[in-house]
């Protein structure tokens, strides 16, 4: 779903139409307030959001956007009259993708809806790192094992992070000690080898993929 944002009827009317032509579902709101209202019920999946609108200008409603953690990601293309230097240079400052000059083509705005869209799919799945079964998302704090969600304590999330990173390689019950709790904690290998059961147990299936290698450590290989 592409949201446009303008206050111009018109041009809000042609630019969900030709969205809709080319494939895509696509609302129109003419003013910012509106569109931030319906965000509790909806997320789209790209906002073409103009500059130059009363109450509450594009600029205001983009920062609002990047300050919500819930919306902050939803890629923005902006719009303006103007085409000056600052304009683009304030949206893109502020957090936009990308920007359209007024008055643009339409063909001119599918093709930078495309490209952005493309472009975002392309950065979120650069956080997802993925081993086997096992994919982990640092940003997000998210481990997916076989499709499904795991939950997982700081501790375990901070060892799956470096085998994951890591694939292949093999860590000592010390080498993990001093990565995890850290060079100074006093404690007893055997932490080590009950993080690694209950890690194991959260993992499901997938859990078969950390190794032990006897009288070494332990090792996440790509398969069970």
């Amino acid at each position: 779903m592409i949201w446009c944002v303008d206050d111009d009827s018109t041009i809000r009317e042609i630019e969900v139409y030709t969205l809709e032509q080319t494939g895509f579902k696509a609302r129109g709101f003419a003013d910012g307030i509106s569109m931030l209202e319906a965000l509790k019920y909806e997320i789209p999946e790209l906002i073409i959001l103009d500059i130059m609108m009363p109450e509450l200008d594009g600029i205001e409603v983009l920062k609002r956007l990047r300050l919500e953690p819930s919306y902050k990601d939803i890629p923005v293309i902006m719009a303006t009259a103007k085409g000056t230097e600052m304009d683009k240079i304030s949206g893109l400052n502020s957090g936009a993708d990308d920007y359209l000059v007024k008055p643009f083509g339409v063909m001119e705005m599918v093709a930078r809806v495309n490209a952005v869209l493309r472009r975002s799919v392309r950065e979120a799945s650069s956080d997802n790192i993925t081993v086997g079964g096992i994919t982990l998302n640092e940003k997000e704090h998210k481990v997916i094992a076989n499709g499904k969600k795991v939950e997982l304590t700081h501790k375990e999330f901070k060892m799956l992070k470096l085998f994951i990173k890591n694939p292949g390689i093999v860590f000592s019950r010390d080498k993990l000690m001093s990565e995890i709790w850290g060079v100074d904690y006093v404690g007893e290998t055997r932490t080590v080898d009950m993080h690694i059961k209950t890690l194991r147990q959260k993992l499901g299936s997938c859990g078969g993929q950390i190794e032990t290698v006897i009288g070494v450590g332990y090792r996440l290989e790509n398969e069970i």
